[in-house]
């Protein structure tokens, strides 16, 4: 079993209403790729960085066990977000954006790690993803993706190839009911499903996820509860790189719902930790026994009997 993730590695400004920190490390990718390979090792990252982009970060994700033989390095600037939470930390306001490096970028999968049977194609454009998906030849591989507001707005036709190959689709809830023009969660995860993915995941923030099957198994994961969020960056890329690597830890390819079920509820843990620091700072931070004592602690606060 072996786990590849592409998306962006970026550079991030951050303010929240108490604080504010610079030149952290960003991306989809990124958080991605640290939060799969704590249940499963190697995770090989796909990217790519302009010569601006701190080295400190890519030596922290391999030290983790992320393999950066596929982070291409641009004599460009680095893909930058500056951005700020509002006061409910629900809401942010995007300040700018640089797209620098990934302006004219083609993904490009080194030939030792194109046969992963993983792939998680983390926030980028559906033609990168495409990419990726084409360079990429497992016989068995289980395919998992992540999306935007934008590609479905500026790129809705190639999104929609993206689907036809997804195992598992993974997206929020404004999402979920603009891709799927409704705006009932039930209604829109079963809408999903006819578009091609196997699974499809509903993000819902502090309110946990849902899981909808093809033959209509549903699930809802519950998120741990915080006092307080720091930072809620890269949650959402936290949860899907959890449940990726919880995946390809059981050791095989064909999940069955539970499967599913068991991996949200450990994205739901790590993305907890996410929140609880700027970037990855929280994440660097943890080891097993810190995820399986949350675990233990979420189970407790969601069991219950009829």
């Amino acid at each position: 079993m072996s786990i590849i993730t592409g998306g962006t590695i970026a550079i991030d400004h951050v303010k929240t209403p108490k604080a504010q920190e610079s030149n952290l490390l960003g991306g989809s990718a990124s958080f991605a790729s640290l939060s799969a390979s704590y249940f499963h090792k190697p995770v090989h990252l796909i990217g790519i960085i302009g010569n601006d982009f701190p080295t400190e970060h890519i030596k922290m994700l391999e030290s983790n066990g992320v393999t950066t033989e596929g982070v291409e390095i641009s004599e460009k600037e680095s893909f930058t977000w500056t951005g700020e939470y509002l006061e409910n930390m629900n809401d942010r306001e995007t300040h700018a954006v640089a797209l620098n490096v990934l302006e004219d970028w083609s993904v490009k999968v080194p030939a030792s790690v194109s046969d992963s049977s993983h792939v998680l194609l983390a926030n980028m454009s559906p033609e990168n993803q495409l990419e990726m998906l084409e360079q990429c030849d497992s016989e068995e591989r289980f395919v998992i993706a992540d999306t935007m507001d934008l590609w479905i707005n500026i790129a809705n036709e190639k999104l929609h190839e993206v689907l036809t190959q997804l195992d598992l689709l993974v997206l929020n809830e404004s999402e979920a009911q603009l891709l799927a023009k409704t705006s009932n969660l039930i209604e829109a995860g079963k809408l999903l499903l006819e578009k091609g993915p196997r699974f499809v995941i509903i993000k819902m923030g502090e309110f946990g996820a849902t899981l909808f099957a093809q033959n209509g198994d549903l699930f809802r994961c519950p998120s741990y509860p915080l006092a307080e969020v720091v930072d809620p960056t890269g949650a959402g890329d936290s949860f899907v790189g959890a449940l990726t690597g919880y995946l390809a830890s059981l050791n095989h390819s064909e999940y069955n719902f539970k499967d599913l079920c068991d991996g949200m509820v450990r994205g739901s843990v790590v993305a907890s930790f996410t929140c609880e620091a700027f970037s990855t700072k929280k994440l660097e931070t943890i080891d097993m026994t810190d995820i399986e004592r949350r675990l233990q602690e979420l189970h407790q606060m969601s069991n219950w009997s009829i």
